[in-house]
């Protein structure tokens, strides 16, 4: 029952901010390539609520299928991250590079560009786990560190768009992707805990 209830609340968390955006009256108006970036984006954003939790166990599975699934899932992450970006690029080019070059009026452009960057440092982290010569808590550490990055950048980039997402799903999803961030920090030993 209990694992019912995490996988039903997990698919209401993720499902919502995607099918309130697909009504978005805002679709009207862009392009199919715009469209479909958009959607990669919240996809990415959804994904950064799943990969926390199965990186602490906080899913009902085996630890060792959850780690399988957290590989998956981050590389499909990148592709994400990857199609978001290469979307905006088709449909407006000067935008993204503005963006790439944090010469962007918008502020959101530079959050969501921090976060990209993150994105890619932590899949080459995991890529090059085996050839790193770092111990597994450090390892462990700065792959932390950089998701706390991804998720941090990517909610502030999030909040700050007034978009396609519709707005309570938005907060909501924003909420529940920076506690996931907090717990993962909280375990692994980025948020020093005081001894009494």
């Amino acid at each position: 029952m209990r694992a019912a209830l995490i996988w039903t609340a997990l698919a209401a968390a993720l499902l919502a901010p995607l099918i309130a955006a697909a009504g978005s009256p805002l679709l009207q108006w862009r392009s199919g390539v715009y469209i479909a970036a958009g959607f990669a984006g919240i996809a990415g954003m959804a994904l950064l609520l799943v990969q926390p939790l199965l990186a602490v166990g906080d899913l009902p599975l085996a630890q060792a299928r959850a780690r399988r699934v957290h590989r998956a899932s981050g590389a499909l992450l990148v592709l994400c991250v990857t199609g978001h970006v290469a979307g905006l690029w088709i449909a407006s080019p000067p935008d993204v590079v503005d963006a790439l070059t944090f010469t962007s009026p918008t502020p959101f452009s530079a959050w969501g560009v921090i976060a990209m960057w993150a994105v890619f440092a932590a899949a080459l982290l995991a890529a090059l786990r085996k050839r790193l010569p770092l111990r597994p808590m450090t390892w462990r550490r700065a792959h932390a560190a950089l998701a706390v990055i991804v998720a941090g950048g990517t909610v502030i980039h999030v909040l700050l768009i007034d978009g396609t997402m519709e707005t309570l799903t938005k907060f909501g999803l924003s909420l529940l992707v920076a506690l996931a961030a907090v717990r993962v920090a909280w375990v692994v030993g980025l948020v020093p805990v005081r001894r009494p």
